[in-house]
């Protein structure tokens, strides 16, 4: 169940893969095999032997089915967050639902996959999962803004002025916030900004640590709780 090893020299991901339907399990398990970068060091069958497992082999990410028996991808998830919050988590699922997309992430995952994406895209997400960052489909992202809309949002006066903002964010915090709620990245906010991805990087250090944000995840909801960003009309 190995993988190879990244151009630089660094070791490859550990991931742990759970799924119920053992067709898909193996098929991705066999395309985990193949990435650069990545090691498949097991395979669970649902929830509770996903928990197990990662007691016993201490992946660096797990690539969590949602629907499973006996235990599901969410409440594993959150017993992952509870036992072993250094373990990641990316949901791959067939659902893209509001439920489940905010179920998932507020079980702790830190992605969210659907199964229809590409080998590259896979890669990405894990890649991106184990250096700390949160790696969400666009589509999913879709999903989280609509949630939030229907649940939570309350839409600003269109012809209010600049309002004071929360927690001490200054005007261009503020910017590359509401930039990431878009679900650019930070080269492509570096771009629009027309700044080096070091100062939006700093931006984002400073912004995370004043609203106590975890991740990407976590800013994109404070974003439209906020009234930083819109949903999309």
């Amino acid at each position: 169940m190995t993988g190879a090893t990244p151009a630089g020299g660094r070791p490859p991901v550990r991931v742990l893969l759970a799924d119920d339907q053992r067709l898909v399990r193996e098929s991705l398990g066999t395309l985990l095999g193949l990435l650069d970068g990545v090691e498949l060091i097991g395979m669970a069958c649902d929830g509770e032997e996903a928990v197990a497992l990662a007691a016993e082999h201490r992946p660096d990410v797990v690539l969590m089915d949602l629907r499973m028996p006996r235990v599901d991808g969410i409440e594993a998830t959150r017993r992952l967050r509870r036992c072993q919050p250094e373990v990641r988590v990316i949901s791959l699922t067939t659902y893209a639902d509001d439920e489940s997309v905010l179920g998932a992430l507020r079980a702790g995952a830190r992605g969210y996959l659907t199964k229809d994406a590409s080998s590259e895209d896979i890669r990405a997400a894990i890649l991106t999962v184990a250096a700390g960052e949160a790696a969400l489909d666009p589509t999913v992202q879709h999903h989280v803004v609509a949630a939030i809309a229907g649940e939570d949002w309350a839409a600003p006066d269109a012809d209010r002025g600049d309002p004071d903002l929360p927690d001490d964010l200054t005007p261009r915090e503020a910017e590359v916030l509401a930039l990431i709620a878009e679900g650019l990245s930070n080269t492509e906010i570096a771009e629009r900004l027309v700044v080096s991805p070091t100062t939006v990087k700093s931006h984002i250090n400073h912004l995370f640590a004043k609203a106590g944000l975890r991740d990407r995840a976590q800013a994109i909801t404070y974003a439209f709780r906020t009234g930083i960003a819109r949903p999309p009309r």
